[in-house]
């Protein structure tokens, strides 16, 4: 696993909605910058082997949710999940789990994650290559802290979800303002 200090310069290709394109489906494509992203803020990002898998459904986006309100008072300028899934799968989800707060990011190529050192094979499990789960806080593009699961391999038969959840990051970020 590469050990980074610095988001990687990448272009995510998302949808926005916009109603001048009209029609049933009003949205347009938008490439988004890391520099666009991070640049100038504190962003908490965790990532997660896919959209509509059990854990990532039912615990892990969830709880980012939950607990967005004591992020954003820690001065956590954003909250975003990232996957290597389209924006078309991304957008489902989100709807689908009603999650108003933190942003979906999709990496639908896979070359954030890959660049970060993060893209593991999961063709195990049918999945094809993915994102191995981690969360980390970026100041400004710089990570000041990264929590990656342990056991990081290809096809991996567990899927460790130990350090990456929101109540790790929070708990981190608390002991962080503490120190200051």
């Amino acid at each position: 696993m590469t050990v980074l200090t610095k988001v990687p310069d990448v272009v995510f290709k998302t949808r926005v909605r916009d109603e001048s394109v009209g029609g049933p489906n009003p949205f347009r494509w938008q490439d988004r910058t890391t520099a666009e992203i991070f640049g100038g803020k504190r962003v908490v990002v965790f990532s997660l082997p896919g959209a509509f898998t059990p854990t990532c459904s039912s615990t892990h986006l969830p709880r980012y949710e939950e607990l967005y309100d004591e992020f954003t008072a820690l001065g956590v300028d954003a909250i975003i999940c990232l996957s290597v899934n389209d924006a078309f799968v991304m957008f489902q989800w989100g709807k689908g789990q009603n999650a108003t707060k933190v942003s979906l990011l999709p990496d639908g190529n896979g070359e954030f994650t890959r660049k970060m050192g993060m893209l593991v094979d999961k063709s195990n499990l049918g999945f094809g290559m993915r994102s191995w789960r981690y969360s980390m806080v970026v100041q400004d593009g710089t990570i000041e802290k990264l929590f990656a699961e342990p056991g990081y391999s290809d096809n991996c038969p567990e899927d460790p979800f130990e350090v990456s959840d929101a109540d790790t990051m929070l708990a981190y970020l608390k002991e962080a303002k503490a120190a200051a």
